[in-house]
């Protein structure tokens, strides 16, 4: 009998099936699930193709933020993708699993696809939801998800407060909107995807402020009874990616990992973030998709708060103005 294992082994070990595949993870954020279903397929097709290599792409999703402070933490990631940039800064600032420098390495600061928040209704609109004020009105039930532990969540505060600025008020008068909206908000899930959760399955709150892509796929998994409203002005939500150097080097992954990376970056791989609703920035498939993705005026992170470190630290950060508003509701 052992001689018959043996003789297996050989002719697996012969034909190159005794041999890992090799593998990767993802650490990624909540509501990017059901594109990565379709990407990795994707590019496992592609770089056997390319190198005959089987490579099978691991996922994990989560909140963002707690996604990040996991791989700090020493999750073996080779690859985190997060919807802003401070969620993969850290990875530097805790750890330095990657270089200070990581945004440079890519195209448009390395993120690949752009997102906004958008409001999602219940069928008909029957509060009238048009724009940001109509959210803090008594009796309108606001579902967002925690801003200290969601980019989702930080988006949608960001968002809010950025409104009241580009309207002409001051930062006193955004933390006054503020923090009225959130005594709208019933319950913090920690998590985009938890988020969804409770508005459209618990069918908790009138409104969902959440990404662009996640309403789209909400529509076309549950069934048509939402609508998607557009406020008259929104943040630009960028989704930057970067390999964890430390992890891919020593695991000798690299190659496999910066392919992924490039991949996303692909005509092939901008085509499958414009089906899942996220707006790609090659010119190319976004002029193809321009009927999908709305016109908007969009404000970003930098123009209003000064980027994502000074943002984090002013309004997310223990003690910061998110924990001094919500302490009061």
């Amino acid at each position: 009998m052992l001689r018959k294992i043996i003789s297996i082994g050989i002719l697996l070990a012969a034909s190159g099936f005794a041999h890992a595949d090799t593998t990767l993870l993802n650490v990624s954020y909540d509501v990017t699930r059901e594109f990565y279903k379709d990407f990795n397929p994707a590019f496992s097709k592609f770089w056997k193709q390319k190198t005959g290599e089987t490579i099978t792409i691991n996922q994990s999703h989560g909140g963002s933020s707690k996604q990040a402070r996991a791989v700090a933490d020493g999750l073996q990631a080779d690859i985190i993708s997060m919807n802003q940039s401070n969620d993969i800064d850290i990875l530097y600032e805790r750890g330095r699993l990657i270089p200070a420098d990581w945004q440079k390495r890519l195209p448009n600061a390395s993120s690949p696809t752009t997102s906004t928040t958008v409001f999602l209704v219940r069928k008909g609109n029957p509060k009238q939801i048009k724009d940001w004020p109509d959210l803090v009105k008594p009796g309108v039930g606001v579902i967002i998800p925690n801003p200290k532990t969601s980019g989702n969540g930080r988006y949608s505060y960001l968002a809010a407060w950025g409104y009241v600025i580009k309207q002409g008020g001051d930062d006193a008068k955004a933390r006054d909107f503020v923090t009225k909206l959130f005594k709208n908000v019933p319950v913090l899930d920690a998590g985009g995807r938890g988020a969804t959760t409770t508005f459209a399955q618990r069918e908790i709150g009138d409104v969902l402020l959440t990404f662009e892509n996640e309403v789209f796929l909400i529509n076309k998994e549950l069934g048509n009874h939402y609508d998607v409203v557009y406020p008259s002005s929104s943040i630009l939500a960028e989704n930057p990616i970067s390999l964890v150097d430390k992890v891919v080097d020593k695991r000798k992954r690299r190659a496999a990992a910066q392919a992924y990376l490039d991949f996303h970056y692909s005509k092939e791989g901008q085509e499958i973030a414009a089906r899942h609703y996220l707006r790609p920035r090659l010119a190319e498939v976004l002029a193809a998709n321009q009927s999908q993705f709305k016109p908007l005026t969009l404000f970003t992170v930098d123009e209003i708060f000064g980027g994502w470190q000074k943002a984090q630290k002013t309004h997310f950060a223990d003690g910061g103005v998110f924990d001094q508003i919500y302490s009061n509701k």
